[in-house]
């Protein structure tokens, strides 16, 4: 264990990473970071999933580690789209694991690759991926599962409008970045949002902290993704939501054994664990 994550796992209060992608670890880090949660109050991860491979990998852990990971099932958007043979298993496996995973996720919109495509000058045709997402959130309210969100910018518009043709009230936002207009609908709707380690470092989430009800509110990695500042150069450990929890304390006047408490809690009853 590194200084710096012995630092986050001295910290005394509980802490909950509600998104992180654990099947994109190598297996000897993955199961050295799986290994310290413990020491680290670290007491639950959401392993958010890819596709059929990923959802596999992930239920597998979760059935290693109970009541430590809790896996989401779903189809990450920034990929090229599935096949209609490869999304029929996908759905018809997530169907037949429903018991097994907590949420239908990580799904969305692919604002990141689009944005890409533009740069380039190359065509992209969004519609299929609303249709995907179309029958993703059709799952969930079939499973009556939340759901586990990337959704960024006016991506979130189209999302919060497809969230609402479905009925689905229990939407989690991840690493949310986007207009005012977009929270304030957000927050009105019930839905969540959670915090990276950037809290520590970016304005603009810093700014979203400051604004969203806290009574919504979770910390997160997305590891293994990784991040600046004083995090540069460290390995994405799901104790960073230590460092997390504490900025997001200062932000709103609260002691961090408090603020670790509510966002614990928040996690918790979000995802049902």
């Amino acid at each position: 264990m590194s200084y710096a994550h012995k630092l986050a796992c001295e910290a005394s209060f509980p802490l909950i990473d509600a998104h992180i992608h654990l099947d994109h670890y190598d297996e000897v880090t993955r199961e050295r970071l799986i290994q310290e949660l413990p020491a680290c109050r670290v007491q639950a991860v959401i392993a958010v999933s890819m596709h059929l491979a990923s959802s596999k990998v992930n239920l597998a852990l979760a059935e290693r580690y109970p009541s430590l990971i809790f896996p989401a099932f779903g189809f990450h958007p920034e990929q090229p789209l599935p096949t209609d043979e490869e999304m029929n298993k996908l759905l018809g496996w997530i169907r037949g694991h429903a018991d097994s995973m907590v949420a239908v996720g990580e799904i969305g919109l692919p604002y990141y690759a689009r944005k890409e495509a533009e740069e380039q000058g190359a065509s992209f045709e969004l519609e299929p991926y609303l249709a995907l997402l179309d029958k993703l959130f059709a799952l969930a309210r079939e499973l009556d599962k939340p759901v586990a969100l990337h959704a960024v910018y006016e991506d979130a518009d189209l999302v919060c409008d497809l969230l609402e043709q479905h009925g689905l009230s229990r939407a989690h936002f991840h690493w949310f970045k986007g207009a005012s207009s977009t929270t304030r609908r957000m927050a009105e709707r019930g839905y969540y949002v959670s915090f990276t380690p950037d809290l520590l470092y970016e304005s603009e989430i810093q700014d979203l902290a400051r604004r969203y009800p806290t009574d919504r509110v979770m910390t997160e990695t997305d590891g293994p993704w990784p991040f600046e500042g004083p995090f540069a150069g460290r390995i994405t450990h799901p104790a960073m939501t230590a460092e997390v929890a504490a900025a997001w304390a200062h932000i709103q006047g609260l002691s961090p054994e408090e603020a670790a408490g509510a966002l614990c809690h928040n996690a918790r009853s979000f995802y049902g664990i």
